[in-house]
């Protein structure tokens, strides 16, 4: 967006300190990665900027923490020793596709039954399907914890994939929700008029339209699931270890640069992850036909 040439200057100050005030906002918030990503390539034990390190002296260098946080044991890179943070990222994956697989068949459908007008106690449904992210995150694990151990699911990953998909599931609705906002019913009869059952209705003119949205809510879902530390510490166990739950563990027992390496990673693939976002809400914009304004 930008001042038409007739804007009056207080327009164009208002505009400006606008502007200086987001940047500063974003730049406080993403300082921190510039700290964090060359202190996992530093060779000292300690979060610390060494003189060497800031004379960019080749020594103060190393990848030692990397192939620690992969399991390599010493020089060798074949010999693979038993590594925690390794086990922290299949667990990770594990619930996380699982739980996502889920969350976006269950808000797919919820969405789907919610965008009819006609739809009965539509506000509170929805109110109730998007609690998980109002409610306090501490509030919900303890209640699942309760809940789960009536049932035995505590300790177990059918618990934490149950779990995550209750978290995971409001992004998913409210992304598909979005997308429905411009769809067209008339080409839901159209395809049954012309003979189409309500399943090949819906892969076959429903799901290609709003595939976009549901792969957003599914990233957002996976995300969701990827970060999670509370509910893993309540009805998890040491079986269970998750990459955020090892990050927490890590930074109350032992202060490894280990650490700075995994949040390195995280950031990366939250990039790579928001950027697929963005790059689908475009193609979902462009095949409602609305016009991107840059």
């Amino acid at each position: 967006m930008n001042l038409p040439k007739y804007a009056s200057t207080g327009q164009k100050i208002g505009y400006y300190s606008f502007m200086t005030y987001c940047g500063l906002v974003f730049f406080f918030l993403i300082a921190p990665i510039f700290v964090v990503l060359p202190l996992s390539f530093s060779s000292s034990s300690f979060f610390e900027f060494t003189k060497e390190f800031m004379k960019f002296e080749p020594e103060a260098y190393s990848l030692k923490w990397y192939k620690q946080m992969f399991g390599i044991c010493g020089e060798d890179v074949t010999t693979v020793c038993t590594n925690k943070w390794m086990l922290g990222v299949r667990n990770s994956f594990i619930i996380g596709i699982a739980s996502t697989f889920l969350a976006t068949a269950l808000g797919t459908v919820a969405a789907l039954g919610l965008s009819r007008p006609h739809m009965p106690y539509k506000a509170l449904i929805m109110a109730i399907l998007i609690s998980p992210m109002i409610v306090p995150l501490i509030i919900t694990a303890a209640g699942m914890f309760f809940f789960y151990s009536q049932l035995g699911l505590t300790h177990t990953f059918t618990g934490l994939i149950l779990a995550h998909t209750a978290l995971g599931t409001p992004f998913v609705v409210i992304t598909v929700t979005a997308t429905l906002t411009g769809f067209d019913t008339n080409l839901i009869r159209a395809s049954q008029s012309l003979g189409a059952d309500i399943f090949r209705t819906f892969f076959k003119v429903i799901m290609p339209l709003i595939l976009p949205g549901v792969i957003s809510g599914a990233l957002f879902a996976f995300i969701t699931s990827f970060d999670e530390v509370v509910v893993v510490l309540f009805i998890g166990s040491i079986e269970q270890i998750t990459i955020p739950k090892q990050m927490w563990a890590g930074l109350r027992q032992e202060t490894s640069p280990v650490i700075l390496c995994m949040a390195t990673c995280l950031v990366f693939l939250s990039i790579a992850l928001l950027t697929t976002v963005e790059l689908l809400r475009r193609r979902s914009e462009r095949l409602r036909g609305i016009k991107l304004q840059n």
